[in-house]
């Protein structure tokens, strides 16, 4: 019974930013439960190692497209690409998505529109270009990937915040516009993960803070957002939509 609830066979995948980190950790677990993979980069390279990596984690069919999700024409070209490799996509995972640390006073208008474009807009984009061919199927799962900074903040992470925040916001009203057909949406609120990009990234006294807000007493794994994603992407989690899941260590209880 919870191999069925969990089993993914015959389903399509989209991962966005899958080549690496969190993305490909997920397209791995998806893969392992049966799904057939696409998964997007902006570089070439990093996507045909990547696709090696879930080939040998599953034996599935695996698509591979360079796209830049802070462009709207390549999140648009992605999802069309999607379909016609494929036939269906039943699950999307909102992943793609960059942090420009900078203080509320001085903020670059460009980099403002980046982390709109790439964290809010390019999942809207992609659920609205593709939620079609699930209500013909009367089956979907929607899981995008928001942050704890969606659900608290600190200074310097206005922009991030907001599109974070954005993306629980909308992921509220996608469950209830598409709960008639079947298709949950929910979200992930990761806390600190340890990938090559953060322990790069968060070092000394930011470090030092993150670490003091993780009840667990350590940073998580990239796997550890497997399993969450895989009730959120199943039957298991059938009657879960419009909620945002903590994957924190414990962090918002700080």
């Amino acid at each position: 019974m919870l191999n069925k609830m969990f089993d993914l066979t015959g389903r399509v995948a989209l991962v966005t930013g899958g080549s690496k980190g969190l993305g490909l950790a997920m397209a791995k677990g998806l893969a392992s439960a049966g799904a057939d993979i696409v998964i997007n980069s902006r570089n070439s390279d990093e996507l045909e190692a990547a696709r090696a990596e879930i080939l040998e984690a599953a034996n599935r069919k695996v698509q591979t497209f360079v796209a830049d999700l802070s462009k709207r024409e390549d999140t648009i070209e992605l999802a069309k690409k999607a379909l016609d490799a494929m036939g269906r996509v039943d699950i999307v995972i909102n992943n793609a998505g960059t942090n420009i640390p900078d203080s509320v006073d001085e903020i670059k208008d460009e980099d403002w529109n980046q982390l709109l474009e790439l964290n809010l807009s390019a999942p809207m984009v992609l659920v609205r270009e593709l939620a079609g061919q699930m209500k013909q199927r009367k089956w979907g799962r929607i899981v995008n990937i928001s942050s704890i900074f969606g659900l608290c903040t600190k200074e310097a992470r206005g922009g991030y915040s907001a599109t974070k925040a954005g993306l629980i916001g909308i992921t509220r009203t996608m469950a209830q516009d598409l709960a008639p057909w079947n298709i949950t949406a929910n979200a992930i609120a990761p806390g600190p993960i340890s990938t090559a990009l953060t322990d790069r990234m968060v070092q000394g006294e930011l470090r030092r803070y993150f670490d003091s807000m993780i009840v667990l007493g350590r940073w998580g794994k990239p796997d550890e957002l497997v399993g969450p994603v895989l009730l959120l992407a199943s039957d298991a989690g059938s009657y879960i939509t419009g909620a945002t899941l903590p994957v924190d260590g414990g962090w918002m209880t700080r």
